[in-house]
């Protein structure tokens, strides 16, 4: 169960007894952003004449249903497979804010995983990629609230048990492509069962993030700064965890792995750099780097579709540690 420190719980006990019904509406508003809103299915690997994909159904650690596709590389066959997972509050095939609301509340642009896929395929990468609990067409778990990996990393486990069962993907060599949320849960994953990720070859990481960083930046936007606590109690009143709880800081120890990190510099979602650079300092990986983007603000527009635009570096990192024997 989530704990709160009694000194944390206290004020935040007094800042409700004296809080704005307009301020509280906002503090309410920055909690529920855990409860994710599901991104539709907007396109598949047919909208890129990708051929041979197919649908699977593959059940999380907990037996929550996780819906997926397996999309085998092009030009035949490949001993290379990359398990791919999606950030909050997106899916399988990236996130759909052109549609218009809700989603384009986020942010109004198209995320675009499908390409990524793509470009993964193309280089000569079978691609297993799926949505995680509570997001896309994936089984409800939890109460439908994100423990930004918390919870979130008991379908990292399922899916690697479900690869590591399999009579064909078991031979295959296997790196992870985990960003935000998924990357956070990857990591809480690997810290639970290391036993399991031995064999992984290496990680992308793109867009890893600690909630607390999250909320600091929205709620000085919305000028509510000085209710920390209050937003952590409500996170616990629906369920949740405390945004301290919800960070891959926790957990990056335990990646030994090389890793690829990719960060917005300026990320107007965090307004702090300095959480994604404690979180690479703190990965046990001996072999890793920091791709910073620069130029723009922009989280999702330009962080998440940031591999779609720019394939090389990303299939540069995975060669170079999938290719060999």
């Amino acid at each position: 169960m989530s704990r709160m420190p009694k000194e944390r719980m206290e004020k935040a006990v007094k800042q409700l007894e004296t809080i704005s019904q307009e301020d509280y509406a906002k503090v309410k508003a920055l909690a529920e952003i855990v409860r994710p809103l599901r991104s539709v299915i907007h396109k598949t690997p047919d909208d890129y004449g990708i051929k041979g994909w197919t649908d699977l159904y593959i059940p999380s650690d907990d037996g929550t249903p996780l819906e997926a596709w397996y999309i085998p590389a092009a030009g035949g066959e490949s001993d290379k497979l990359v398990v791919f997972n999606h950030a909050l509050p997106m899916c399988r095939a990236g996130f759909p804010g052109h549609l218009g609301e809700p989603w384009s509340m986020y942010d109004a642009v198209e995320i675009d995983f499908v390409l990524q896929y793509k470009h993964l395929t193309d280089a000569g990468y079978n691609v297993l990629t799926y949505d995680i609990r509570n997001h896309g067409n994936s089984g409800a778990a939890n109460g439908g609230l994100s423990g930004i990996g918390q919870w979130e990393w008991r379908d990292c486990v399922g899916v690697k048990k479900y690869v590591d069962h399999h009579p064909t993907l078991s031979k295959m060599k296997v790196g992870l492509y985990s960003q935000c949320m998924g990357g956070n849960a990857q990591y809480h994953a690997i810290h639970r069962r290391p036993d399991l990720f031995e064999n992984v070859r290496c990680m992308v990481s793109p867009m890893v993030v600690s909630m607390a960083a999250i909320y600091d930046a929205f709620s000085e936007l919305q000028d509510v700064n000085q209710y920390q606590e209050l937003i952590d109690l409500e996170l616990l009143k629906m369920g949740g965890f405390v945004a301290a709880e919800m960070t891959p800081h926790l957990w990056a120890a335990s990646v030994k792995m090389p890793v690829l990190m990719i960060q917005v510099l300026e990320d107007a979602w965090t307004r702090n750099p300095e959480d994604a650079q404690t979180t690479f300092d703190l990965l046990g990986s001996n072999e890793k780097e920091l791709y910073w983007i620069e130029g723009t603000t922009r989280r999702f527009k330009d962080g998440y579709n940031y591999f779609g635009r720019h394939p090389e570096n990303v299939i540069a990192f995975f060669d170079r540690y999938m290719t060999t024997a």
